[in-house]
Order: C-alpha cells, then sequence, then structure tokens
C-alpha cells in the first residue's frame, strides 16, 4: 500500500474499534471517524498509548456535508489514505407492517447513505493516487432475508450490490484500486445497542414491548453475547485486503442457507427458510463452536 493511512468509519467500537488495532499495529496511520464522541475521544486515547498514530474526527455518516468535512481534515492532517473502511452501521428489527418510518429512514441514513457518501469523497482521492482499498460492510443479512430486519436487509444488501458493482467498473479500468465486502455473521459488537447514536430527527416514542419480545430481545443479547470476537474479523479484513479478496465472510453457518437460496433462485422456486431466526443463529454458533 502506498499511503499506509487507514480511515475507518464507526471505528470508535466494534468491528471499526478492532481494525483499527489492527491496521495501527501494521504502521498506518489511523483516522477514525464516529458519532459518538466520548467512545471516539477514548478510542484515540487508547491507541496513542500502545503507540499508534490515531486521528478522531466526530462524523454523521449520514450527512454528506460531515462526510465531505471529514475527508478534506483527512487530506489536509495526514495525507491520501490507502485504506477505507465504510463500517458504520445501526439495526433495529420488527415486522415490516410493525416497522416505523423513521426506522426505515434511520437505519438508510447510516448504512446506505453512509457508504454512498463514503465512496462519492474518498474514491476520487484513491483513483486519483491509482492505489488504496475500499472495504464495504455489508452483513450476511446482504445475502439472506432474515424476517424481523427488514430494513436491515435492505441496507446490507444495497451495500453488497454497490460494493459488486465498483469493484466491476474499477476492474473494467484497469485500476489498482481494490475492494472488499466484509459480510460477517453474528460478532460480539455493540450494534443491539444502536439507539443510543439515534439521531434526534430520527428518534420514535419509546414502544411498550410483550413479555415475549422481550425475552426473545434478551436471548439474541445472550447469543451475541457469546459470539464472534471483532479482533477475529478484524485479522481476516486485514489478510483479505492483503490478497485482493473480495468476498470477506466470517464463518460458514450460514453457507447452507445460502446454497438453497441460489438454487431456488435459479430454479424460480418459492423462497424457503428452515427455522425461526433465533433457532438459526443458535444452530450457527453451535456449528462454529463444534
Amino acid at each position: 500500500m502506498k499511503n499506509k493511512v487507514a480511515v475507518i468509519t464507526g471505528g470508535a467500537s466494534g468491528i471499526g474499534k478492532s481494525l483499527c488495532y489492527r491496521y495501527g499495529r501494521a504502521g498506518y496511520k489511523i483516522c477514525i471517524g464516529d458519532i459518538e464522541e466520548p467512545a471516539l475521544t477514548k478510542t484515540v486515547d487508547d491507541l496513542t498509548v500502545e503507540g499508534i498514530v490515531a486521528y478522531g474526527y466526530t462524523l454523521d455518516v449520514s450527512k454528506d456535508s460531515s462526510m465531505e468535512k471529514f475527508t478534506e481534515s483527512i487530506l489536509e492532517d495526514v495525507g491520501p489514505p490507502g485504506i477505507i473502511c465504510l463500517n458504520a452501521g445501526v439495526g433495529a428489527g420488527g415486522p415490516i407492517d410493525a416497522t416505523e418510518i423513521k426506522d426505515w429512514e434511520w437505519i438508510l441514513a447510516v448504512n446506505l447513505w453512509g457508504v454512498i457518501y463514503g465512496v462519492k469523497n474518498f474514491l476520487p482521492v484513491l483513483k486519483e493516487e491509482n492505489d488504496g482499498h475500499i472495504v464495504f460492510t455489508s452483513s450476511i443479512a446482504g445475502h439472506l432475508s432474515y424476517p424481523g430486519m427488514g430494513p436491515y436487509n435492505a441496507s446490507k444488501h444495497a451495500v453488497l450490490t454497490i460494493a459488486e458493482t465498483l469493484y466491476f467498473e474499477l476492474e473494467q479500468m484497469e485500476s489498482n484500486v481494490g475492494v472488499s465486502a466484509l459480510c460477517p455473521g453474528l460478532v460480539r459488537t455493540g450494534i443491539l445497542d444502536s439507539n443510543r447514536n439515534r439521531q434526534e430527527k430520527y428518534r420514535v416514542p419509546a414502544l411498550q414491548q410483550e413479555e415475549q419480545e422481550d425475552d426473545r430481545k434478551e436471548l439474541i443479547e445472550e447469543i451475541y453475547a457469546n459470539s464472534l470476537s471483532p479482533d477475529v474479523v478484524a485479522d481476516l479484513v486485514f489478510e483479505a485486503v492483503e490478497a485482493k479478496k473480495f468476498y470477506i465472510f466470517t464463518d460458514k453457518a450460514h453457507h447452507d442457507h445460502m446454497r438453497i437460496r441460489h438454487q431456488r433462485i435459479e430454479t424460480a422456486s418459492n423462497p424457503s427458510l428452515d427455522g425461526d431466526l433465533i433457532d438459526h443463529i443458535t444452530t450457527g454458533i453451535n456449528e462454529r463452536e463444534n
């Protein structure tokens, strides 16, 4: 990589934070963009204590003006980046007919428009350098459509096709700029607590949940707590970028479901899903542990 500068959105927690450490330990200067200022400050401080050169920028990826300012500040403070990790993301669940419009707007603003704004602002820099790599954080939900995750599924499907489209376009241009799509399964992050960073204009009144929904949420939280470490994901990303590998999967727990989906598409058969989301998640974790 000509320019050893790594830009990571949503870098103050979860997978983003682990990416900061992985690239920082590899000698990259780290530029973090995050909306959560206290966590951003702490992450920069922690990286600095370890001897990693780190810069923190308050960033709302849902706003083009914020992403533009973020890009300009990095170019001025550090110079052209080599790695762009468009990683910031949020999540919320529930049946589609019970999902608030503001939930749709919020999830698409962060997960989809955050990526679009990131590409718009950083891709010209990489193309001018004719070097570098963009990592799009999609999800296994970019390949599958599990119930109760409509807005999230939609956003991650969109991110994946944007990444694939850009990959082909750069290939046609014979560009040296690389593209990868990170498609993690269950990873131990704070995405279940995404509401802590929800912008005011996307807020909805707190809804009363039935006891069974509370129990379901507790089960999901327990499963996430025992899922894959984000540090492992960061290692996989680093290795994939070095190898110029496009698809980055974190486990094989979902591959059978992906194969079934592709087969049914080829034969124009109706979609099929064995068991509900909780059963599938539990099965995936058991398979990984065994």
